[in-house]
């Protein structure tokens, strides 16, 4: 059983104990080390509480290759910092079988209840105006395998939502967002397309990811194809049996899924060339980088500094002095 999380760390602590690598990389020294080694460990270890970085200057090459073959590692060793960051030095680091762990210890979990979550799904579906866009989104909710494996989906491997119930998550604020634009330009935009087309635009993503895995592995659909054509697949065979549906009304919803990565370098086979599907993207891109921004507040606001260290996604790094009147 796992005994001490990521988030329970403190610099100084001993730590003995069962963590999920999720990422690992060998680097060469600069200089010759005197006992001999050529290459040092940088790994990122985690649980369900977040995320710590580590270091292991000797037997660095053996210690990749038990990674490799398990990404559950038991690690002996002490919490030191480094960039005023803390960071785990490793002493030891012994592989671990998925059979004795506790899986949910090392998945993180959306902090809203998922069976809300549905539900608001299944009001957002009741309050659609158009029968077609309302019938076509309840032949997925409706279907049992379906619904549980999109309330358990993360809805990334890393970055944003990355944690179990975290496309639900990701799904709702994407119709959030989406609602309020509607609200400022409700002659362009409407609103059916745009719920309709937010609740649809990641449901590639319950076949690109493997949920029940430690790093919601990709799976080979999720390789060979990704998750916006898996996902437009779905909903074009979705419309198929939807007897009637306005062929106009099928080429902007799959133009919005299709697109709603905003640009072919992120991923999108065309750049949307609607207000609905650019509404779309930018609700999406937004939400996204919100929850990126918060996840990374959460991880440094109690650890004293002003600022974070240097963010290479965000190619910054993020002022956290104002959290110091958070209270007040």
């Amino acid at each position: 059983m796992k005994e001490k999380f990521v988030a329970d760390l403190g610099v100084g602590d001993s730590v003995a104990d069962v963590f999920l690598v999720v990422e690992k990389s060998l680097h060469r020294y600069q200089r010759p080390n005197p006992r001999g080694e050529e290459e040092f460990l940088r790994l990122v270890l985690a649980d369900n509480s977040g995320t710590i970085n580590a270091v292991m200057w000797q037997g660095a090459q053996g210690a990749y290759r038990s990674c490799v073959n398990s990404p559950l590692v038991r690690i002996t060793g002490q919490v030191t910092t480094y960039r005023e960051q803390p960071q785990v030095t490793v002493e030891n680091l012994i592989p671990v079988e998925k059979q004795q762990v506790n899986l949910a210890d090392f998945q993180r979990a959306s902090e809203r209840d998922r069976r809300e979550m549905v539900e608001e799904i299944r009001e957002l579906v009741g309050g659609l105006e158009n029968p077609y866009l309302r019938e076509l989104i309840h032949t997925f909710i409706q279907n049992r395998e379906f619904l549980l494996a999109f309330a358990d989906a993360p809805a990334a491997k890393s970055i944003h939502h990355a944690y179990v119930g975290g496309l639900l998550e990701h799904t709702l604020e994407t119709v959030s967002i989406c609602l309020h634009l509607e609200t400022l330009y409700p002659r362009y935009l409407n609103r059916d397309l745009l719920v309709a087309g937010a609740i649809l635009h990641d449901i590639g993503k319950i076949k690109e990811y493997d949920a029940h895995t430690l790093n919601f592995e990709i799976t080979d659909s999720g390789k060979l194809f990704g998750h916006i054509t898996l996902g437009h697949q779905m909903v074009k065979e979705a419309i198929e049996g939807v007897e009637g549906f306005p062929p106009d009304l099928a080429a902007e919803l799959l133009h919005m899924i299709l697109s709603h990565h905003g640009q072919r370098d992120w991923g999108s086979p065309e750049p949307p060339k609607t207000m609905n599907a650019f509404a779309l993207h930018h609700a999406d891109y937004l939400g996204a980088q919100l929850n990126y921004f918060h996840g990374l507040i959460e991880r440094n606001k109690d650890r004293g500094a002003n600022w974070t260290s240097m963010d290479y996604k965000l190619e910054r790094s993020i002022y956290l002095g104002f959290l110091a009147g958070e209270e007040d």
